[in-house]
């Protein structure tokens, strides 16, 4: 009988790896693989998050409970499970699971087509195991190209601040906001997924980024939000009260010092700026002394925050700043509507053309941020790269002649820093290898902090 609430290592794992410890050659003994990043959309990787999969997952004990489970489960699916080996881990090896995982630090930048992992048996017995915990541990390739996309976004909002505002050390951490927790398959996508966010930024609305941050990265606090508007909270009061709502905004949070955000385009935005915020509480704004985010939800990116910022710029006045641009008065804008990487670049752009500072603009992104990537955006791939038959350890891989970017790696590998960057080599015991021990049978050996990993990410060459 399966158990509702617990859950089981042994049946987190594709049906045809079921098979796999029948198929090695006689007189195996030890498997040795690597995970990598292949190239993809991007030409490095932000290595995130196998210190949550190695916490959540592989430092639980195998239980006999979950064999039995497994047994019953995989024997009715048509598959021959290894019941012996599987209790042998759960019973002899008091349900630690034998292996060794080494790993570059988290928050490393590294160009991709280099090893990021690599993950080897301890036991002969089980050596099996290390194919059957690729469909787990592969999964490390969305907190890792989460982070990787957020970094570059991060790169070009960054650069776009330098160009334009007095202080852009100070302003970058919270130019990028996550909405995206609705936009994800699960709540565990976006806890890790929002997470691997807040490896470059210190903005978001998804709550549970913040407890896995908690959970699982020694941090207190990852992440802050400030009171904000949606839509229901503005139409509760009718179009004819769209300006008490604002008011009722001002009234609850502006203080001096505070920061508000405002959805206005439940109806009409260009009136919602002219009227009423430029007009009817132009001088509640300016003389509350918060900053109130105007947020446009609606029509093209591009063009409404062009003519927004032009707008906010006639009612609330701005100043120039050192580096000869426009900063407003008491407001900004936050994009939340449609943005993705390249639109944020043609926002960026226009906002620069006008004359305004990138400090007027902040941008939110959901699902295209968490979701809307997969595991081929980065060319994501574990292969084993070496098995040890009779004592005697041979190097494996593959060739494909129909398609030769698919060859992979053979024998142990290292990740190596040299003059002209990283590099993986093979392995040799007098290289000073970047891929550290951080799991050791059924045990993690080295954690690291959000703190730590967000200092490596950043700053960081290209």
């Amino acid at each position: 009988m399966f158990s509702p609430c617990r859950e089981n290592l042994i049946l987190d794992v594709d049906s045809y790896k079921v098979s796999h410890w029948r198929q090695h050659p006689p007189g195996a003994e030890g498997l040795y693989a690597y995970i990598e990043s292949r190239g993809g959309k991007y030409p490095e990787t932000v290595f995130f998050g196998l210190q949550y999969l190695l916490k959540r997952y592989l430092t639980q004990p195998v239980e006999a409970w979950m064999v039995a489970e497994a047994k019953a489960l995989l024997t009715a699916h048509g598959l021959p499970f290894n019941e012996a080996g599987w209790r042998y881990i759960a019973e002899d090896l008091q349900g630690r699971l034998p292996l060794r995982i080494k790993a570059v630090a988290e928050g490393r930048v590294v160009p991709a087509g280099n090893v990021l992992m690599t993950l080897e048996s301890t036991d002969p017995q089980v050596f099996w195991l290390v194919s059957w915990l690729e469909t787990l541990l592969l999964r490390v390739w969305y907190p890792t190209t989460v982070a990787t996309q957020s970094w570059r976004i991060k790169r070009r909002i960054y650069d776009s601040l330098q160009r334009t505002a007095a202080d852009p050390e100070g302003e970058i951490d919270f130019k990028l906001h996550d909405f995206g927790a609705r936009g994800v398959s699960s709540r565990e996508s976006a806890g890790i997924g929002g997470l691997a966010h807040l490896v470059n930024f210190r903005g978001s609305d998804t709550v549970q980024a913040v407890v896995f941050g908690q959970k699982y990265y020694h941090c207190p606090m990852a992440a802050y939000s400030i009171p904000a508007a949606e839509h229901s909270t503005i139409t509760a009061w009718g179009r004819e009260g769209e300006g008490d709502a604002y008011e009722n905004m001002l009234d609850q949070f502006a203080q001096p010092g505070a920061v508000l955000a405002v959805v206005s385009d439940s109806y009409d935005l260009w009136n919602a700026i002219d009227r009423l915020w430029g007009e009817r509480l132009r001088e509640r704004v300016l003389s509350s002394g918060a900053t109130v985010v105007i947020r446009p939800d609606s029509g093209d990116p591009v063009a409404v925050v062009a003519q927004a910022l032009e707008k906010l710029a006639a009612h609330f006045g701005y100043t120039v700043n050192a580096k000869g641009y426009r900063v407003l008065n008491a407001v900004r804008l936050i994009q939340g509507d449609g943005v993705d990487e390249t639109q944020i670049g043609a926002i960026l752009e226009r906002v620069e053309r006008l004359g305004f500072s990138a400090s007027n603009v902040a941008f939110g992104m959901g699902g295209a941020l968490l979701q809307k990537l997969n595991r081929d955006t980065q060319k994501f791939a574990m292969k084993c790269s070496e098995i040890q038959i009779k004592g005697q350890a041979r190097p494996i891989g593959k060739a494909p002649v129909t398609d030769p970017a698919k060859t992979s790696k053979t024998g142990r590998l290292a990740l190596v820093k040299t003059p002209l960057g990283y590099q993986t080599l093979p392995w040799r015991p007098d290289l000073e290898d970047e891929l550290q021990v951080v799991y050791e049978n059924g045990s993690l050996v080295r954690e690291q902090t959000l703190e730590e990993i967000r200092q490596r990410a950043w700053p960081a060459p290209v």
